[in-house]
């Protein structure tokens, strides 16, 4: 047994010694092998300066001049950036300064341009804009002694005389409290033809008549607006008015309302449809506004009738109203001014308005909340017809015909037609009606509200970069390029500004200007291969959302760009958001018109293609030698 214990012992160093033996004979062999190649590498290395030159082919490339060789050089250089940007003088010569005269310059309602063209009905102040050949390619410059205009609410009384060098109606208005001279500056007191004891008593006396200040009238339109005294004053009773009057009826009114941060435009009541969505605004004016609102079967009181919502007003002041007392000074016959009145509440009649009061040189009429009884009656009322042939939203370069636009149908006498809209200022973020109702595809509640909060989340970024955007105050007369629900401008509306919400009317989506409207935002229609119809420096800030995608091949960038130029203020910015291509290529041109800007990432950070370029005019004005001549 002892015997047969040993065995398994014994193997196991036998197994042991073998083992030991192995691995040894591996360790050897590697090293054997290591060496050997070793050697092997240094013998090559030492002899391939001798083999080379021995070889054919060291033989083939000793008889070949080095010059001759056809040698493949490594590229390391990128082939995905933008060029070098041009020299200095490159980019000063691209769009040079317009000749000083050209300092108030409108392309589409040029004075020149408009004798062209018929004078019936006023066609020729219509916008009549320059064809392709005409366009200039300069920057229209400021006229020497430019200031930064007031700021809000001071602002509404004053304005640089530099900025807007016209004594004119300061002589023609001087009995009227227009605007006078005291020093280097203009001071508005708030005057008008028919208020000469101020805009804001002249307001008081409407709100005696109708609410002002419940919140159910935000949007008005006020048409032949002068200087905008009336919208200017409407503001601090939370109503944003739509002024316009035509280019040099008297000169520079629309310029002076601008000037003074009242949003206004220039517009004349023609031939063509005013540039706004149908069931617009919640109250139209006209004080001494001139238009003939009884001729033409009524075209005019039409078309207010048509921007009207309903149950909205139309307020008249000045001839013929309240005649029996005015007809002397107006130098006309009281036999001509009470045709007029009568040819006046024949139209009204016609369009189913109800003449709510006259009371002393104030009358006002009222829209009816919808056609049931009106479409009745076109029995007694032949004309107008109702409108069945052209959308009622469709309002640039649109012919204005004498028909009723149609409301939108009602189930019963007591509905609004349209949609209730909520009172200001739950309006702005209630669901607008021609949301709600689902006439406008593919935008629905979700769609509107979930637009509306990235809005909010878009300025607050833009606050952070753009520091003149975030002060308080240092900007007040807005423009947004691509306006789509007025997202924008909702977000800005606890700062001082009012924001003028542009829908193109080549936007590859529905016509969105009716929801800004229903909002209590204001805005227009436009072809930004168009000027837009304002004087220079109007704006202190523009974004625009894709707009340059938007006008890809249907006009040049550099015509946007320099129209852009035209329209703001020197020292004021722009933010505009596109593709990142169409970005650098706009980059590159700015910096040929002394403006600052820089391109920065998207606010969900860089991997998004969507770039945010912010850039800044800088301050340029005429020489005074060009300016004194």
């Amino acid at each position: 047994m002892a015997a047969m214990a040993c065995i398994p012992r014994r193997l196991s160093q036998i197994t042991l010694f073998n083992t030991k033996n192995l691995t040894l004979y591996h360790i050897t062999l590697v090293v054997i092998l290591c060496t050997t190649f070793y050697l092997i590498g240094i013998w090559q290395h030492s002899v391939g300066t001798t083999f080379s030159s021995s070889s054919a082919a060291a033989a083939f490339l000793s008889s070949v001049p080095c010059s001759s060789l056809k040698t493949t050089q490594l590229d390391f250089l990128p082939h995905h950036l933008p060029p070098d940007p041009p020299s200095e003088t490159t980019r000063a010569a691209q769009f040079p300064p317009c000749d000083p005269s050209f300092s108030e310059y409108t392309p589409c309602e040029d004075v020149q341009r408009s004798l062209k063209f018929d004078r019936d009905m006023l066609i020729y102040r219509e916008r009549h804009c320059p064809e392709k050949d005409e366009l200039l390619k300069c920057r229209i410059p400021a006229p020497y002694g430019y200031k930064v205009p007031f700021r809000w609410p001071q602002g509404r009384e004053f304005a640089w005389f530099a900025n807007v060098p016209h004594k004119e109606l300061t002589v023609e208005k001087k009995n009227q409290n227009w605007i006078k001279v005291e020093g280097d500056r203009f001071r508005f007191p708030g005057g008008g033809t028919m208020f000469p004891h101020g805009a804001d008593a002249y307001i008081d006396d409407i709100d005696k008549l109708i609410s002002l200040r419940d919140g159910s009238i935000r949007t008005a339109i006020d048409t032949g607006c002068g200087v905008a005294s009336w919208g200017a004053y409407l503001l601090s009773r939370n109503i944003l008015a739509m002024s316009f009057a035509p280019r040099d009826t008297h000169e520079a009114q629309v310029q002076f309302a601008l000037e003074r941060g009242v949003p206004a435009m220039i517009g004349v009541m023609a031939s063509i449809r005013l540039p706004y969505p149908s069931r617009a605004f919640d109250m139209a004016h006209c004080s001494r506004c001139l238009i003939p609102w009884g001729q033409y079967d009524g075209l005019y009181l039409i078309e207010v009738d048509r921007v009207l919502r309903p149950g909205s007003y139309w307020i008249l002041s000045g001839p013929p109203i309240n005649w029996q007392k005015h007809w002397k000074g107006w130098n006309r016959t009281t036999d001509d001014l009470k045709s007029e009145q009568s040819r006046i509440e024949t139209v009204a009649k016609s369009l189913c308005w109800k003449k709510l009061v006259q009371k002393d040189d104030l009358a006002i009429w009222q829209k009816p909340t919808n056609h049931v009884h009106c479409k009745a009656n076109r029995k007694v009322f032949k004309r107008p017809p109702i409108c069945y042939t052209q959308n009622p939203d469709m309002a640039w370069y649109t012919k204005l015909e004498t028909c009723l636009t149609p409301l939108p149908r009602v189930s019963n006498i007591k509905e609004i037609a349209g949609g209730q809209l909520a009172k200001w200022p739950e309006r702005l973020n209630a669901i607008p009606p021609r949301i709600s109702s689902g006439s406008l595809p593919g935008i629905t509640e979700t769609v509107f509200v979930e637009n509306s909060e990235l809005w909010k989340k878009r300025v607050e970024y833009y606050k952070t970069i753009d520091h003149q955007l975030a002060e308080t105050g240092r900007y007040r007369n807005l423009l947004d390029m691509n306006a789509y629900l007025g997202g924008f401008a909702a977000a800005l509306v606890d700062d001082p500004v009012w924001v003028m919400n542009i829908v193109p009317v080549e936007a590859d989506q529905i016509n969105t200007l009716g929801v800004v409207y229903e909002r209590g935002l204001i805005g227009t229609y436009q072809n930004w291969c168009e000027a837009m119809s304002t004087y220079p420096r109007t704006y202190d800030f523009i974004h625009g959302d894709a707009i340059f995608s938007l006008y890809k091949d249907r006009c040049e960038m550099e015509d946007i760009v320099l129209e852009m130029d035209r329209i703001l203020r020197p020292e004021s910015s722009v933010i505009i958001r596109d593709d990142v291509d169409v970005l650098i290529k706009l980059k590159n041109m700015i910096d040929g018109m002394q403006w600052d800007g820089r391109i920065v990432d998207h606010e969900d950070g860089p991997h998004e293609r969507t770039k945010i370029l912010f850039a800044v005019k800088q301050y340029w004005v005429a020489s005074p030698l060009s300016q004194n001549q």
